[in-house]
C-alpha cells in the first residue's frame, strides 16, 4: 500500500469537524475510516463513511479496527469530556495503554494529549492535525468579515492575550473574556460556551468586550486546537461582546463562511491575531 493511498483514521468526538475532515480526506483521494467515541460523536454526521461507534475504554477494538482498515495516519478531532477512571472500563489493550500513560493521566489536558499522541506513534500510526486537511478552516492574520475592532476592543484584545497566555502556561484554558480592561471570565474545563454565559451575567451593558482564544504555549496542535463555530459567534453576541479575537493559523473555524455571515449579521468582529503583539493592529487588514 503506497503512503499516498494509505488510509486515514479519524478518532471522532462531537461536533461537525470529524465529518469535515472525512470529506477533505476523501477529496484528496484517500480512504477514511472513523472511530466514533460513544456518547460524544454525532452518528448522523459520520454515517456517510465507514465507521464504528466504540466506547472510550475499548482501545484494543479501536486499534484492531484501524489496522484492519489500513489506516496509517490518524486525526484526533471533536470535543470529548475527560472521563473518570471508573467510567472507562478498559479492555486489556486499554489497560496497557493506561499504564503507559502513567502520570499523564493525572496531568492537565496538554500532558495527557501529548502522551496519547506519543503512544499512538509508538503503535505505528502517524498522528496528523485536522488543520493539515482543513486549509479553509484556518485563517491568516486579519479581520474576517465587515466589522473592524475599534481602539477599545484592541486594548481588550491585548489584555486578553496576556491573560490567556498566563492561563495556558498553567494548562488551564484557551480563552477569556475582557471588557474595558476587566477580565470577566476565564475558560477552564467547562468550555467556551459556558464561559460566555458566565461573562454575560457580569458584563456591563453597552460597553462591549471581547472573547480571546489562543493556543496554549507548547500545546499539542495535533490533538486540541482552539475551535470557533457559528454558535460561538451567537453566544458571544448574546453575552454582549463586540467581537472575537483568535490566534491566526492555530484556530479551527468549524464553518468559516457561516461564522463570517453570522458575525456580520450580528455586528461583531472576527479578528485573527498573532499573539506576540505584531498581529494586534489589524484594523486595516482583511482576509478572504
Amino acid at each position: 500500500m503506497s503512503e499516498s493511498r494509505a488510509g486515514v483514521g479519524i478518532l471522532a468526538g462531537g461536533g461537525p469537524l470529524p465529518a469535515k475532515v472525512a470529506q477533505a480526506v476523501e477529496a484528496a483521494g484517500r480512504s477514511v475510516f472513523i472511530i466514533g467515541f460513544e456518547g460524544f460523536v454525532q452518528p448522523d454526521l459520520v454515517a456517510p463513511w465507514p465507521h464504528e461507534i466504540v466506547r472510550l475504554g475499548a482501545a484494543g477494538r479501536m486499534l484492531g479496527l484501524l489496522r484492519a482498515h489500513g489506516c496509517t495516519e490518524l486525526v484526533l478531532i471533536g470535543p470529548i469530556r475527560r472521563p473518570s477512571m471508573r467510567s472507562l472500563y478498559p479492555d486489556a489493550e486499554g489497560a496497557r495503554i493506561l499504564a503507559r500513560l502513567g502520570r499523564a493521566l493525572f496531568a492537565g489536558d496538554d500532558g495527557l494529549l501529548g502522551a496519547l499522541v506519543r503512544i499512538l506513534g509508538e503503535e505505528g500510526f502517524q498522528v496528523r492535525g485536522a488543520h493539515e486537511f482543513l486549509n479553509h478552516a484556518v485563517a491568516g492574520p486579519g479581520v474576517l468579515g465587515s466589522v473592524v475592532p475599534d481602539d477599545q476592543a484592541r486594548q481588550d484584545i491585548r489584555r486578553g492575550v496576556e491573560v490567556v497566555q498566563a492561563l495556558g502556561a498553567l494548562d488551564i484554558g484557551q480563552g477569556c473574556v475582557v471588557q474595558n480592561g476587566v477580565v470577566l471570565a476565564v475558560e477552564a474545563m467547562e468550555g467556551t460556551d459556558r464561559m460566555l454565559a458566565r461573562a454575560g451575567e457580569c458584563s456591563q451593558p453597552g460597553i462591549g468586550g471581547v472573547l480571546v482564544k489562543l493556543l496554549k504555549p507548547g500545546q499539542e496542535r495535533r490533538a486540541d486546537m482552539p475551535t470557533i463555530g457559528p454558535a460561538t459567534v451567537v453566544n458571544a453576541h448574546a453575552a454582549g461582546l463586540r467581537g472575537i479575537a483568535f490566534e491566526a493559523g492555530n484556530t479551527l473555524l468549524t464553518d468559516r463562511d457561516a461564522c463570517v455571515e453570522t458575525a456580520d449579521r450580528l455586528g461583531i468582529f472576527l479578528a485573527a491575531i498573532v499573539p506576540d503583539g505584531s498581529g494586534l493592529d489589524i484594523s486595516a487588514t482583511r482576509v478572504g
